[in-house]
Parts: structure tokens; C-alpha cells; sequence
């Protein structure tokens, strides 16, 4: 795009500055020592509350999550690895959790199994790819690319 038409040239510019400025934001918010490593980054099957999450493994979602929490509350969730999302899993949200308040800082990449479902902000160092049939409500903004199959993306 970097060679498209004025004003293509400035906006991606602009657009990349924004997103690693989000990026490092998101990167920079401290968690709680509970908070690190929890549950060695398996976190299907279990209900996450508001707060900042870290992990120095992958994530990964092999049965549905649910994020419950507030319209208020927010959640950050960082990994120095990939997101990987099995095929037909979802993040769910409970207790009014919107997913613009969700942000998932990952220096990996993002990998969205068929017909699974992803809420939230993914800001991505690499790579995101979503499968045949995925949905994203949300947003994602990666580095080097986004992949997306017959994918629906929901703002």
C-alpha cells in the first residue's frame, strides 16, 4: 500500500505508528502475580474476571472461555507467544463484558481454528490468521498480516 495513491502512503503511516503505540501500552500494563502464567496460559473452560493477564507461554483455548465482567471493566491480556483458538471454540462474554473493553497484546501470532469465535481487540506483533468460517467481534491489527477465510469480523 505503500505505494498507492496520496493519501494511502500518510494514512498507513499513521495506522502503523497507532498500533504499536497501542501495542506497547498494552505491553507496558502490569499484572497481579496471580494474574501471570495462570493456568499455564490453558485457559478453555474457565471464566476470566476484569484486570491484566500475562502470560510467557501461549494461550491456549481448546473449550470455550467465558470473560465476565461489567460494560466498564477492562481486560488486558499479553503473551510473549501465540493465541491458538481450536476449531468451534468461543470466547464468551457474561455479566454485560463488551468486547471494545478486551485487549489481547500478543507478540506471536494468532491462530483462529474454523468456526470459532474471538471478542475483543487483537493487536498483534506478527501474524493473525483466521480460519474458514471464524468470527471475530472486535478488531485486528497485526504487523506483518491478517488471513481471513470466509471469515466474519463484527466491530
Amino acid at each position: 500500500a505503500a505505494n498507492f495513491a496520496v493519501p494511502t502512503p500518510s494514512k498507513l503511516t499513521t495506522a502503523i505508528g497507532d498500533l504499536e503505540t497501542a501495542y506497547t501500552d498494552a505491553a507496558g500494563r502490569a499484572s497481579s502475580d496471580a494474574n501471570k502464567n495462570l493456568f499455564d496460559g490453558l485457559i478453555g473452560g474457565k471464566t476470566l474476571a476484569p484486570g491484566v493477564y500475562a502470560w510467557t507461554t501461549d494461550v491456549n483455548i481448546a473449550a470455550d472461555v467465558t470473560i465476565e465482567g461489567s460494560a466498564t471493566d477492562i481486560f488486558i491480556f499479553q503473551t510473549t507467544g501465540n493465541v491458538i483458538v481450536a476449531s468451534g471454540k468461543q470466547m464468551i462474554l457474561a455479566g454485560g463484558a463488551l468486547a471494545q473493553n478486551i485487549v489481547w497484546q500478543v507478540a506471536g501470532e494468532v491462530d483462529a481454528g474454523t468456526t470459532s469465535t474471538l471478542q475483543g481487540i487483537f493487536l498483534v506483533k506478527t501474524r493473525a490468521v483466521f480460519k474458514t468460517g471464524a468470527t471475530l467481534i472486535g478488531r485486528v491489527l497485526a504487523q506483518t498480516a491478517v488471513t481471513l477465510d470466509s471469515t466474519t469480523v463484527k466491530a
